[in-house]
C-alpha cells in the first residue's frame, strides 16, 4: 500500500466515516492542532530524561491520538444504530483526572507561583512551553468547532488540562534541571 493516495490533490480530505471535506474546515483545523500538539511533545520528550515524566507524556501523546480520531469523526458519525460508539477509545473524565493528579503532584515540589513566567528556562522547559501554547491553539480551534458542529465536552475540558499540566510540567523541569525561571515584571523596564 502507498502512502500517498492522491485523493487530496483537490484540497479535500475524509473524515472517519466517509464525509468529504475541504482541508480548511474547522474539523480538519482542529485534528490538525492537535497532531501538531503531538509532534511537539515528540520533540519535547527528546530534551528529557526524567523516566517518571516520560512515561506521563507517552500516554498523553496516546490520548492525544485518542482526541484526534474523536474529533475528526462527526458527530453524527460517532453513534451506531443500537447506541453505542464507533470509537472503541474516548477521552473522558478519567484522563482528565490523571492530568490533575500529575500536577498536584508537581506542584508539591514547586514554590508557589507568585507572578508571570516568561516562557524559556532550558531546552526541555522551553520545548514544553511551546507545547502549552500549541495545546491552546488547538483548544482554541476544538471551541470553534463547537461553535458549528457538536464537539463532546469532554475533550475542550481535556486540552484545557493539558495545556495546565504542560505549564506546571515545564516548571518542574526548570527545577529539576537548576534552571531559573524568569518573571514578567512590568515594573523592571
Amino acid at each position: 500500500m502507498k502512502i500517498y493516495t492522491k485523493t487530496g490533490d483537490k484540497g479535500e480530505t475524509a473524515l472517519y466515516g466517509g464525509t468529504r471535506v475541504s482541508k480548511a474546515s474547522a474539523r480538519v483545523e482542529s485534528y490538525g492542532n492537535i497532531d501538531e500538539l503531538n509532534s511537539f511533545i515528540g520533540f519535547a520528550k527528546c530534551e528529557i530524561t526524567d523516566e517518571k515524566v516520560l512515561n506521563q507524556l507517552r500516554k498523553i501523546q496516546f490520548d492525544l491520538f485518542t482526541v484526534g480520531s474523536e474529533s475528526a469523526t462527526p458527530t453524527d458519525k460517532l453513534t451506531l444504530a443500537n447506541g453505542k460508539s464507533r470509537l472503541t477509545l474516548m477521552i473522558s473524565d478519567i484522563e482528565i483526572e490523571e492530568l490533575e493528579n500529575w500536577m498536584d503532584a508537581f506542584e508539591q515540589e514547586l514554590e508557589p507561583l507568585q507572578y508571570f513566567i516568561l516562557p524559556g528556562g532550558g531546552k526541555s522547559a522551553t520545548s514544553l512551553h511551546i507545547c502549552r501554547t500549541v495545546c491552546r491553539r488547538a483548544e482554541r480551534s476544538l471551541v470553534f468547532l463547537n461553535e458549528s458542529e457538536e464537539v463532546r465536552p469532554e475533550l475542550i475540558k481535556y486540552l484545557n488540562r493539558l495545556s495546565d499540566y504542560l505549564f506546571v510540567l515545564a516548571r518542574y523541569v526548570s527545577k529539576m534541571n537548576g534552571e531559573t525561571e524568569e518573571y514578567w515584571n512590568p515594573n523592571a523596564r
